[in-house]
């Protein structure tokens, strides 16, 4: 994957995290992940297409995990896909809380942690949920 790609994927997102909406600018420390929604080892490739921009802790918890347990009817759904999925269809902010409207939503909080206590109090001390309206 070359730096044109990586820019292009990170100019798509607006700098901010596909998952949890985060922005780039908040998190000076970590540059953020040009990751793949479908993992290489699942038949993934380096297409634009198939290109997230995830921090890092979105990232390091979805991992090369394609799906997740809905925790409101213990079925497993795919998790939420940024090329095919649209943000507001599937999440809302509750305060800092980020909640899943729809399986794949509720998967994706929790396979991703994008509840995790610390994560909604910097979003708290932020001052923005992480959805796209809050911009």
């Amino acid at each position: 994957m070359d730096d044109a790609l990586r820019e292009r994927v990170r100019r798509r997102a607006g700098s901010r995290c596909e998952y949890c909406r985060g922005r780039q600018e908040d998190y000076p420390v970590f540059r953020f992940h040009v990751e793949h929604v479908i993992a290489e080892k699942h038949g993934g490739t380096d297409d634009e297409e198939n290109l997230a921009l995830a921090c890092q802790q979105c990232n390091l918890h979805k991992g090369s995990n394609l799906s997740g347990i809905d925790p409101d009817t213990n079925t497993v759904v795919l998790l939420f896909h940024p090329r095919k999925n649209d943000w507001n269809e599937h999440f809302s902010a509750h305060g800092s809380r980020i909640v899943g409207l729809t399986p794949t939503g509720r998967a994706t909080v929790r396979v991703l942690n994008i509840n995790d206590d610390d994560r909604v109090r910097l979003r708290a001390e932020l001052g923005y949920p992480g959805t796209p309206q809050a911009e």
